[in-house]
């Protein structure tokens, strides 16, 4: 067997064998297959798809590259929460902190930004001290001290998952449904939660463009979830428009902080209490929707999930002053303010423009190596319904460099879609 064949095979269409994928998992992991012989399988796989089988061979594989973890000596409900990925997406810091204020053990092993969508470890790295690196050992340790930990996909965990998915965000394959199920599920099942709860996303600015496309990759999601024993649910939500009033690694850690304090946009209020509610049933401690959604009121109101927030930060190596005071936060040195060209309503804020804006403007990476410039990014002060005049600030621009910053608001000035319409985004789309 070879990976040659194997390749010659996919190219033309044909499904691959179980011994075949299993094959190049390994061999791939083990750095027997070089990455453009693996970019060339991964492309014919984007473009010719695979077969249900093929997919859940796929995922078992990957999961099964490295360590798996058997978390069951902490509790018998440990739970996870995954996003498909969007633009401004920074659910995951504010639901997880308010899940294990609620007593709900929560353990999460976050991706980095792939494409336009942004990744949870990115964004906690821009906390000044706080690592995502940890051991397995220290982060079971702090699920059981404090009933939370999130890190990074670490070496052992799914590894050939982290070779692939590093190198589908530099080839443009970041869009195909059997990559994209395998890639996370593989990720859940090795890090050892038994319920997940799957934010996928579906719009402008995600992966999955339309509702349809959302609901294939959410029931093949559910169904390997099932094959492998996990309780799963998937939330498909709104990313049409950015998530939040923020795009960018450090003010989207500045926006979560304000929401576990009380202060949130309604998309981002709307779509963080319905996953929080998810979670909550899936632990088996609640049924009711309604006890669920006052139970995360009142530990924000009473400000345990900011208190939840600040004990992981502080576990993690995090300096909790920033935390305590955002303004500590290094800011970009150029912020520019875009300024609506009309009068009339916002129609449209197309996440997809905004996300390919600001991966010009160093929120992501084009290349695997690339270094993420923490400070920058964009803050909207009018979103889809809003209201506006000629001359108003739409938004602003966090750049490093003035010709960014010029050529970004031109970005963002087509993003908008400024007319006489005064539309509304419905952000729960369907529960599967």
């Amino acid at each position: 067997m070879n990976i040659l064949d194997i390749i010659e095979d996919k190219k033309n269409k044909k499904e691959l064998l179980k011994e075949e994928i299993e094959f190049f998992v390994k061999n791939y992991t083990e750095g027997e297959i070089t990455d453009y012989q693996a970019a060339a399988l991964i492309m014919a796989i984007c473009i010719n798809g695979m077969t249900q089988d093929e997919i859940l061979t796929l995922t078992i594989a990957m999961a099964n590259s490295g360590d798996v973890l058997d978390l069951s000596d902490i509790s018998e409900n440990i739970v996870d929460k995954h996003s498909t990925g969007g633009v401004g997406d920074k659910i995951t810091l504010i639901v997880m902190p308010i899940i294990a204020s609620l007593g709900i053990p929560v353990a999460k092993m976050s991706g980095r930004g792939l494409g336009i969508t942004g990744g949870t470890a990115d964004k906690l790295e821009a906390i000044p001290g706080y690592n995502v690196n940890i051991k397995i050992d220290e982060f079971k340790k702090n699920i059981k001290d404090i009933g939370i930990s999130l890190i990074a996909q670490t070496l052992n965990l799914a590894p050939a998952d982290k070779k692939i998915y590093a190198l589908r965000d530099t080839i443009s394959c970041t869009n195909s449904v059997p990559l994209i199920a395998s890639s996370i599920m593989s990720k859940k099942i090795a890090s050892g939660a038994n319920a997940i709860v799957l934010d996928v996303t579906c719009g402008k600015g995600a992966f999955m463009p339309t509702k349809e496309s959302a609901k294939k990759l959410a029931k093949m999601m559910t169904l390997i979830g099932k094959w492998a024993k996990r309780k799963t649910v998937c939330v498909l939500t709104n990313m049409d428009e950015p998530l939040g009033y923020s795009v960018g690694n450090t003010l989207e850690v500045v926006e979560a902080v304000k929401a576990l304090k009380g202060e949130m946009s309604e998309d981002v209020k709307e779509v963080a209490l319905n996953l929080s509610t998810q979670m909550m049933i899936l632990s088996g401690k609640y049924s009711n929707v309604s006890e669920c959604k006052k139970k995360i009121l009142e530990v924000i109101n009473n400000g345990k999930a900011y208190e939840k927030f600040k004990e992981l930060v502080k576990k993690q190596g995090g300096d909790v002053s920033y935390i305590e005071n955002l303004e500590k936060f290094e800011k970009a040195p150029i912020i520019t303010p875009v300024l609506s060209e009309k009068d009339g309503y916002v129609e449209e804020l197309d996440a997809g423009k905004v996300g390919k804006a600001g991966l010009e403007l160093g929120i992501g990476r084009k290349k695997e190596d690339e270094k993420i410039d923490f400070r920058v990014g964009l803050t909207f002060d009018k979103k889809i319904g809003d209201k506006v005049k000629k001359g108003e600030i739409l938004a602003y621009v966090h750049s490093n460099s003035s010709k960014k910053a010029d050529e970004c608001v031109k970005s963002i000035l087509e993003a908008y879609k400024i007319g006489s319409k005064k539309n509304t985004k419905k952000n729960i789309i369907e529960i599967i």
